[in-house]
Formats: C-alpha cells, structure tokens, sequence
C-alpha cells in the first residue's frame, strides 16, 4: 500500500533539510553536477532551498539545440534572469543562437568578460551572425570556437587571449584584411595547443599571413580555396590535419610541406596539380624524421602527383603508418 501525498511530500522536505544542512563546498559540488535547470529546480524542495542555486560560485550555461531542431537553443530566454539572481563565475558558455537572440550576445559577453568566462562556444543556425567586439575582452578564456559568426575587427589596445588553448573557427567570415587579425590573435595566444580553422571567408585581395604558435601541438585546416597562410615557427606541432583540394597550383608544394618537417602525425588531401607543370616536386629540402603516421587523399592522374607522394614518403624514413586514398 503506498503512502498518501502527504507523507510523501513531508519525507521530500524532510530530506531536503537533511542534504542542505551538508558543507557548503558539498552542496555547490551537487548542484554544479546536477545542471543549470535542474539546480534551479531545487528552489522547489523547501524554503531552505528556494535560493540555494542563487549561491552557486560558478554557473555552465548549457543550451544545446533539441535534436531535429533548427532554431535556437531552448532555454536561452533564461539567460538574463540568471545572471540577474546568479552573481557568480560564469565559467562556461555553449549556444545555438538564431538572429531573435542575436541582440542579446553582445550585453552577454560584457557580463562573461567581467565574470571569468573560460568556454565560449557559438553556433550561428541563422546566417552570418555579427558577433560583438566584447568578446575579445574575454582575457580568461581557455576554450574560444565559433561557428557561422561575422568576426569584427580587433578593438585597439588588444592583449591578446594569454590562457587560450583551444581555437576553432568554423565557417566564419572575417572582414578585409581579417588574415592579419587572425594571424595576431594566434601569435597572441602564447599557450594555444590546438587550431581548427574550417571554410573560413577573408574580404578583400590574396595577402599572405602566418601561422605561429609555440605551444601547438594539433592543427586542422580545411579550405576550398587559397586564404594564404603559411606555417611559421610551431616547434611543438605533433599532428595535422590539412584539406586543401587542389589549391596549391601555384604554391611551392615542397616548402609548403617543409613547415611539417618535425610532425608525427600528418593527414593531408591535396591533389597538387601545378599550373602548367611548375613547382613539380621530385625533391625536398628536408626529412620528416619524426614522421610515423601518414594518411594522404590524392590522385595518380597527373604525374605531379604522383611525383610528390613517392619524394614525401622517401623522405620519410620512420614512417610506420601509412594510408594512401586515391580518387
């Protein structure tokens, strides 16, 4: 026979007083694993526990979108209201965001800045969304990716992100002479370990930059077209993934591949066809010494090809891995 409600709900509260009684640090502990929703939910377990949440030192603002969703995420309406009655940390932020909420991220990421941000990840599911120029007053992030975001230009005075480790931008559009912005906020990030850089749009003429880093150790590029970067000095890079088609038709392919000497781990996709038969690579400068692991998408149409996979892997006398595609 079960109990009446009654009792059920007397054992509830009973209980609630019992855990809130429980160390502070314990208490921030359950309710920091528990989620943001569920956390605010325990406002409903007593009197003790209707602003208990309120105390959190640091909040994870978690709004993923509903699978089969295309808008926004669910739960973004709430955002202001927390960070009214929530004084604490944000430590974390992660969001679909659609252009109804669009207007709300830049008054967010002041509020992020000031309050310790370090995970800001951003995923625009309508269009090109204009992303504020707050977000590079966010000294402390560790974690910055951006996905579908117009980026504005570097606010003077920038100091550049000194705890970034991890970097992706994924179908962001920068504006004329963006390279040399995002050339500036990779050489500023002195312990960045890790870079994605996806299908990125650059206004305005073909302009070399440089990718320099010292702490990389993993480097992924995918692009359709020719955005001119060039591999300056990463002394710690251990693997790299890099999709460039069929670009390169007037790069040098051998010094393109010299600033991969030290690698271990290369997964490359290029079908390396030089425009009226230049640059065919039969030699390289250097070794790939530390080489262990390669996986290579390309084509034996043409003999530039082919040229250059046989003098990549001669030079590669460690190799141990190896995986050839051909399309």
């Amino acid at each position: 026979m079960s109990a009446p409600p009654r009792r059920v709900t007397e054992v509830a509260v009973a209980e609630a007083d019992a855990l809130i009684s429980l160390p502070t640090g314990v208490l921030d502990d359950i309710l920091a694993r528990v989620g943001l929703r569920d956390a605010v939910r325990t406002s409903a377990l007593s009197r003790a526990w209707r602003r208990r949440w309120e105390a959190l030192p640091s909040l994870d603002l978690d709004f993923p979108r509903p699978r089969g969703d295309k808008g926004a995420s669910n739960g973004l309406r709430a955002v202001d209201s927390v960070l009214l009655r929530c004084p604490g940390r944000v430590r974390r932020f992660y969001a679909y965001l659609d252009r109804l909420y669009a207007g709300r991220i830049d008054d967010w990421l002041l509020v992020f800045s000031r309050r310790g941000v370090e995970v800001f990840n951003l995923i625009s599911v309508d269009g090109f969304i204009v992303l504020p120029s707050a977000v590079f007053s966010c000294a402390s992030l560790t974690t910055l990716r951006l996905y579908g975001c117009a980026v504005p230009l570097l606010p003077a005075g920038f100091g550049g992100f000194p705890e970034l480790r991890n970097l992706a931008v994924i179908n962001v559009r920068f504006q004329e002479h963006g390279q040399y912005q995002l050339e500036e906020i990779i050489a500023t990030s002195p312990l960045l370990k890790e870079l994605v850089l996806w299908d990125m749009e650059i206004a305005g003429d073909f302009a070399e930059w440089v990718i320099q880093a010292p702490n990389l150790r993993h480097l992924n590029i995918r692009s359709a077209e020719d955005l001119g970067w060039k591999i300056g000095e990463l002394p710690c890079l251990h693997s790299a993934e890099i999709d460039i088609q069929d670009y390169l038709g007037d790069r040098d392919f051998a010094k393109f591949l010299t600033g991969f000497s030290s690698i271990t781990k290369l997964v490359i996709c290029t079908r390396h066809s030089p425009l009226n038969g230049a640059n065919i690579v039969q030699t390289f400068p250097c070794t790939f010494g530390k080489l262990k692991s390669l996986k290579l998408y390309t084509q034996f149409c043409e003999l530039p090809s082919i040229l250059s996979t046989f003098c990549l892997l001669r030079n590669a006398p460690n190799l141990k891995r190896l995986k050839i595609l051909v399309c």
